[in-house]
């Protein structure tokens, strides 16, 4: 018990978790999911599914939602780093609209939770980046949501970013400072703003 350090994000329903590390020079142990030590937290969220995938540096993938089957996340790096995104999409919360982001990255080890109700994404800034996360729903196909990832509505403060909003999500003339092009899908580069959003 008592093997993570939870920090409360400004926005309420957003978590940065520490796990503890144990470490020597043969190399580190560390638990990445402990209920118990989660449960004391106050953290209750029940998980159904892992989910694993490997992206490039320039990699952009979001801003994702599920719309009928909300998911919870808990999601961490294992190699490279990302800056993982939450928006909130509650119609009911004072911060709807607003946007969280923290560095995730295998060094840091740190791990983020995001409740349901949110949009997610993320920003690949090493040459590769292996991401992990836990979700509390399973991937319901035909329930997909998006939102525009540089909505000018909401934002974000990509970090290496540089660019100009031309009115649409698409990453033509987007890159990394070092050059790196923008790399987005094309089902990420139609989503629209928050304004035309429908939840």
């Amino acid at each position: 018990m008592g093997q993570i350090k939870v920090e409360k994000c400004p926005i309420e329903g957003l978590y940065v978790i520490e796990p503890t590390v144990h470490g020597d020079n043969r190399g580190y142990f560390m638990e990445t999911y402990n209920q118990n030590d989660m449960h004391e937290a106050g953290l209750d969220m029940v998980f159904v599914q892992d989910n694993q995938s490997m992206s490039k540096k320039g990699v952009l993938r979001g801003l994702h939602f599920q719309k009928k089957y909300p998911q919870g996340k808990l999601v961490r790096v294992i190699k490279g780093i990302v800056f993982d995104v939450a928006v909130d999409l509650r119609p009911e919360s004072e911060t709807y609209g607003k946007w969280y982001g923290v560095e995730l990255s295998e060094r840091n080890k740190k791990q983020f939770y995001i409740s349901e109700g949110f949009a997610h994404g993320f920003l690949v800034l090493s040459d590769e980046a292996e991401f992990c996360y836990k979700c509390t729903d399973f991937y319901h196909p035909g329930d997909e949501g998006g939102l525009a990832w540089n909505d000018p509505d909401i934002g974000i403060e990509w970090p290496q970013m540089q660019g100009e909003y031309r009115g649409t999500s698409r990453g033509d003339g987007y890159s990394l400072v070092d050059g790196t092009p923008l790399n987005l899908s094309e089902k990420d580069q139609q989503w629209e703003t928050i304004r035309k959003l429908e939840l």
